[in-house]
């Protein structure tokens, strides 16, 4: 069922559907994908999986069991399924289910542990090998953490790092690839011996890193598992490093693996990214960023020609970064279907494009052409294996998910399936999305993204929303989030704007490089003179009533700006887990990120520390700040939330301190994010003039069911 929305509040998008990549069927007739949505009504997640008919559009539910994860197509009608139902006892059943039959699915085999991240490839008309990841032992066991003994103390004892990293305490045990093969006899399949194999037995080796690593981390052909890991030799913290390794097989039956064996990049040491099998399975793509202690170094495309020479690897468009380079990092990689051409996203001035290229370095004569750039790009792949179209996921400012079936070769687009109707179904519209560019510091153009209200009037005046991005080297982007969602503020009565200043990405690696040792020079520069800009051109602006938010970096550019003129031109300002002493940025988990940042250790270089340290310009703090901060954000620690309340209580400013004891560096959480816009919106429309007594935008609960 389809409920209009009349306006676009907190709860429409938290409780909006949330729709998984759509992927195709062998033949292209058919989507599956997974849809979570929440109810405040009943303070419950649902969770289904569904079918889209690429001819006629319809969908529809073939499972709402929350237990039923990560669907694979093994054939047009058929899927494999893992059932975490027993997870609380750590175990994970594989389903195999014929959606012609009607029947309910099979338990081909119930694994003890927590699998994840399958991947399935089709070997000979009877045999699918596949591969999965689970939490493993320092023994090389799947853990089984209900049948560990308990210890009688929580003391927690470490002599190297990481103590902890993003949300939680480091313990013994990594991740790790593990592969078996599926036979096929009597219309049933069942699990091969030896059953499944660890791939990284005997290694310090860990796949998919964490915390963010997922199937991304590694692929799979029938001739073995290609994946990244961090150097075990080198600390992780200090450092950026990890290599590809392939694990060659002779059949996924084997019991025993060889050894993995690393592919060396020579001039490139940081982090390796998106390995990616040919469709004939003998050649490799992955990325490499070259800075082995820089996480957002530009990406360089790689090709290993013959997987079975691993020390043949080709950099397609060269190493170097001037005239003739393409400025871009790529990220995920697709093979056409005749393996002739890749396919690529890349990041460029706010949106996340496509891009087409030859497959062979020799033959990359030109830079990547954009295929599709008209909103952003998150998932794509070959609609089917006859067929040289793309089924591509995309997303807007507007639109949560959109599915469509792009031509590489004629870039005509059609549209399959829209979230939202393009947005008129939460009330927003394409209309309130526009951009600027900027004379931003050292005369450098600058560009800025822009929201208006769905009910604009040029000839009124609207408070600013001036909304500062994290990173830093991150940027604002043509693409839905449901944690900073430029339409929610918009939707207030704000005008929103979104800079992009020195640091973004998106821009060059140059552009993006120019925040090194400037954290509090450049990026500010660009702030103002994004500010002075509003105030000059956009007269439907009101900025004497303007407000500004920020969160990681961008919270500390809030804590900055406290301190300098900029501060002063707001009416409020709202810091989610900002930093507010650079002196205190070795209490974070990647030391690597500071020691950068900063042009060394906080020995080595304290000054460069010092010079963009916000604590040194409290005594200019006067401007009412909101402080947001997660308790188990272990990337920028509690008590930097802590300080800077208590610098404002101490000064006299009207703030406010909301915390998380159970979130991280993001507020995940439905009801802790209802709570969370609820705070920021009923604190910055007090300071705004837009009434909170008033709005019903931040009042009642509302869902969407899509």
């Amino acid at each position: 069922m389809t409920l209009q929305a009349a306006k676009f509040t907190p709860e429409i998008l938290i409780s909006s559907p949330r729709r998984g990549p759509g992927i195709p069927n062998p033949s292209g007739t058919s989507v599956l994908y997974t849809c979570s949505s929440y109810s405040f009504e009943t303070h419950s997640k649902t969770e289904t999986i569904r079918l889209l008919d690429v001819k006629t559009g319809e969908t529809s539910v073939i499972s709402e069991n929350p237990s039923y994860k990560e669907p694979t197509w093994v054939g047009d009608r058929e899927i494999l399924v893992l059932d975490v139902s027993a997870s609380d006892e750590d175990v994970t059943a594989l389903l195999y289910w014929d959606l012609s039959s009607g029947s309910e699915p099979e338990t081909i085999h119930r694994f003890a542990g927590n699998l994840s991240n399958l991947k399935v490839k089709r070997v000979s008309e009877h045999e699918l090998a596949f591969a999965c990841t689970a939490e493993t032992t320092l023994d090389g066991k799947i853990r089984q953490p209900h049948k560990e003994a308990k210890p009688r103390s929580s003391a927690q004892v470490y002599s190297q790092l990481y103590v902890r990293h993003w949300d939680t305490w480091q313990a013994q045990s990594r991740n790790s690839i593990w592969y078996g093969l599926l036979k096929e006899e009597g219309g049933r399949y069942g699990l091969e011996k030896p059953g499944l194999v660890n791939a990284l037995a005997g290694t310090k080796l860990e796949c998919p890193i964490p915390p963010f690593g997922g199937a991304e981390d590694f692929d799979i052909s029938s001739s073995g598992i290609i994946f990244v890991s961090r150097d075990p030799a080198i600390d992780p913290s200090y450092y950026t490093k990890s290599d590809l390794y392939y694990v060659p097989l002779a059949s996924f039956a084997q019991a025993k693996p060889p050894t993995p064996q690393v592919v060396k990049t020579k001039g490139l040491s940081g982090y390796s990214v998106s390995p990616t099998f040919s469709r004939d399975g003998k050649k490799v793509a992955f990325c490499r960023m070259r800075n082995i202690q820089y996480e957002a170094d530009k990406t360089r495309l790689l090709l290993i020609p013959d997987i079975d020479r691993l020390e043949e690897v080709h950099e397609f468009y060269s190493t170097g970064d001037g005239e003739g380079a393409w400025d871009f990092s790529p990220s995920g990689i697709e093979w056409s279907i005749d393996d002739s051409e890749l396919y690529v996203t890349a990041e460029r001035h706010g949106k996340n494009v496509l891009w087409r290229l030859p497959s062979s370095p020799e033959r990359a004569k030109e830079l990547p052409e954009p295929i599709y750039t008209e909103d952003s790009t998150s998932h794509y792949t070959l609609l089917s294996g006859t067929d040289s179209r793309l089924l591509i996921s995309t997303s807007s400012l507007v639109e949560s998910s959109r599915y469509s079936v792009l031509d590489p070769a004629t870039k005509e687009i059609t549209i399959l399936s829209s979230a939202t109707k393009n947005g008129k179904t939460i009330g927003l519209s394409r209309s309130q999305v526009s951009d600027f560019w900027f004379t931003g510091c050292d005369d450098r153009r600058v560009h800025a993204l822009v929201m208006k209200p769905s009910t604009f009037d040029a000839a009124k005046k609207y408070p600013l929303a001036f909304l500062v991005h994290g990173g830093p080297q991150g940027s604002w982007g043509d693409s839905w989030s449901t944690r900073w969602n430029p339409a929610v503020y918009a939707e207030q009565g704000y005008v929103v704007v979104l800079p992009n200043p020195t640091g973004s990405t998106g821009y060059g690696q140059e552009f993006t490089d120019r925040i090194q040792n400037e954290w509090g020079g450049r990026p500010y520069q660009d702030l103002e003179r994004c500010w002075e800009h509003i105030s000059a051109t956009m007269p439907y602006v009101d900025v004497e009533n303007g407000v500004t938010l920020g969160a990681s970096y961008g919270g500390y550019m809030m804590n900055w700006i406290q301190g300098h003129p900029l501060g002063r031109k707001f009416k409020a300002m709202v810091c989610h887990d900002g930093i507010f002493s650079t002196m205190n940025q070795w209490s974070m988990d990647e030391i690597f990120f500071p020691t950068r940042e900063f042009g060394g250790t906080i020995w080595e270089n304290r000054a460069m520390y010092e010079k963009w340290d916000p604590m040194r310009f409290t005594d200019k703090w006067a401007t009412p700040m909101l402080v947001i901060h997660g308790d188990r954000d272990y990337r920028v620690p509690m008590t930097e939330g802590l300080a800077t309340f208590n610098v404002l209580q101490g000064r006299g400013i009207p703030s406010r301190l909301l915390v998380f004891p159970d979130e991280n560096h993001w507020v995940l959480k439905h009801e802790n994010s209802l709570v969370w816009h609820r705070e920021v919106l009923g604190f910055i429309n007090k300071y705004s003039g837009i009434d909170e007594q008033d709005s019903d935008q931040v009042k009642g609960v509302e869902s969407l069911s899509i």
